[in-house]
């Protein structure tokens, strides 16, 4: 059977370097996370992914073990909300943490989706939206369809915007969903002046555009808006500590 060549964005072709870090780590005796479908994903698709090969992808393991509690951390408060993933890229959320009565909604550009259906259908709790995050249609589109509360998920998505749009997103998301919650990963000044270095990232032509020292900054743009919880790599929850598997020793 003949592999999906993917004709992605510049931008839009960083979705494939965490589908790679899930694929490879499925793999694993003991794994950071369980993902059959990345690794079958990978498998079907025309691409030169060892070239992403590097320390850097047990990072956005991490980074994606976090998003997952907190999706599942938001379902297990609001069973039947709404979960948008912004910037859903070939992500396989729904299916690791999905509770059987959340509505979702997979948010992404035109190219992105249009190779996600190659792999994914929509079904009655779940649909696709081939829109960009900016273009406040798709927003539209999420408040007929479902009902609060919501969370928004943008795992290594708003980074790659400018600041403005960045802001654009806050102001749309606080119009348009008050009340809501958006998880959400910034670039500090050790990732945002490193990226030409950096072991994954330098391989693709997209580079980080936002810069945000402090998590806390954003929610100064909007009256009401707060932090209700931040971490970085190496201040991740002690209960998801908890649940990692040992690291390997050293024979």
């Amino acid at each position: 059977m003949a592999r999906e060549k993917p004709h992605l964005g510049t931008v839009q072709e960083t979705l494939l370097i965490p589908l790679y870090a899930r694929a490879v780590e499925n793999r694993k005796e003991q794994a950071l996370l369980r993902d059959t479908r990345a690794e079958e994903i990978v498998a079907s698709i025309d691409y030169d992914f060892a070239r992403f090969d590097a320390p850097s992808l047990t990072g956005a393991l991490l980074r994606t073990r976090l998003f997952d509690r907190w999706v599942t951390e938001f379902l297990s408060v609001h069973p039947g909300g709404t979960v948008v993933e912004i910037g859903t890229g070939l992500n396989t959320r729904y299916e690791r943490v999905d509770n059987g009565r959340a509505r979702w909604f997979d948010l992404d550009l035109p190219d992105v989706i249009e190779l996600r259906e190659r792999f994914f259908t929509d079904s009655r709790r779940r649909t696709m939206i081939a829109a960009s995050v900016t273009d406040d249609g798709w927003a539209a589109d999420v408040a007929s369809h479902s009902s609060g509360p919501y969370l928004f998920v943008a795992e290594a998505v708003l980074p790659y915007l400018h600041e403005p749009d960045v802001r654009q997103v806050f102001d749309l998301l606080g119009e348009r969903f008050p009340g809501s919650l958006l998880a959400l990963d910034t670039a500090g000044p050790g990732f945002f002046d490193t990226q030409d270095q950096h072991d994954a990232l330098s391989k693709v032509a997209a580079r980080m555009r936002w810069y945000c020292p402090d998590p806390a900054h954003p929610a100064g743009w909007r009256p009401g808006t707060e932090v209700v919880s931040s971490h970085t790599l190496t201040s991740l929850p002690d209960a998801l500590i908890a649940e990692l598997p040992p690291p390997p020793t050293s024979r």
